[in-house]
């Protein structure tokens, strides 16, 4: 059975339809990559599926469950963890206590307890701190986890975008271009980072421009072009789907990874 479902799912803005109805699965521990051209209704269908948005029509299922419709947070503790670009870092904390920070989606103790340093809230302290300093080491950011996220270079605080999502311990995490930006040093030891997420038994669905990290990272590929899937399949499968190439017409065909 399928980890994650997207049914039919359709979002209209007045009378633009940005997405329409779209489906497709996500199997467990996979990497699943959406892609298109400019404007193909792929960061609508990312706030859908992470229910930051409300779908005019279809639904979400994770685990079976309907999760659209739910408020954004329900989603998360229930495991479905988006990642974004890097506005959601703290650039005035530390690496670590930005990690630290991100695990509170899971605190025990009651927001009372934690103004009145509980021994619940001093425990979940403890226990954060220590699996923000795993969590770092693990993503190659030990060295720096004490350094303020002001200082980091680009390619360090898209890891730490991706440690403030392990932090709420995904079932489903999902990342918004995490290789955007970077170059090729970085990108592939971007891309070996993202498999190692999914080696820890985590199911990764991501958003991306850089063909290239997409076509070399990914299980299964779904392209979007204005609003609608036309392609469905692995890397090769893509590639070599007429579909997919006369929606990328004029462009270098690097781009689409041939």
């Amino acid at each position: 059975m399928p980890i994650m479902e997207i049914q039919n799912l359709t979002k209209r803005f007045g009378g633009l339809t940005a997405v329409n109805d779209v489906s497709f699965s996500v199997e467990e521990e996979e990497i699943l990559s959406i892609i298109g051209p400019n404007g193909a209704g792929k960061s609508t269908l990312f706030k859908l599926i992470s229910s930051f948005l409300r779908p005019s029509e279809g639904r979400v299922e994770f685990k079976g469950e309907r999760i659209s419709g739910l408020a954004p947070h329900i989603v998360a503790r229930r495991g479905v963890i988006r990642t974004f670009q890097e506005t959601t870092i703290f650039r005035d904390m530390t690496a670590r206590e930005n990690v630290v920070v991100a695990h509170h989606l899971r605190t025990e103790a009651s927001l009372v307890g934690h103004f009145a340093n509980s021994p619940l809230a001093r425990r979940d302290e403890s226990s954060f701190h220590e699996s923000a300093a795993e969590i770092l080491e693990y993503l190659g950011l030990g060295h720096v986890q004490n350094e303020y996220a002001r200082n980091l270079p680009h390619g360090y605080l898209r890891a730490l975008g991706i440690a403030l999502g392990l932090a709420a311990e995904p079932e489903v995490l999902l990342l918004d271009e995490p290789f955007t930006g970077m170059n090729q040093d970085e990108t592939n030891k971007a891309v070996e980072m993202v498999r190692g997420v999914r080696d820890r038994g985590i199911t990764i669905l991501l958003v991306e421009h850089d063909m290239s990290a997409v076509m070399k990272i990914s299980d299964r590929i779904v392209v979007l072009n204005f609003g609608e899937k036309i392609a469905e399949g692995t890397p090769t499968e893509i590639q070599n789907d007429d579909r997919v190439i006369e929606a990328y017409l004029g462009r270098e065909d690097e781009e689409i990874g041939i």
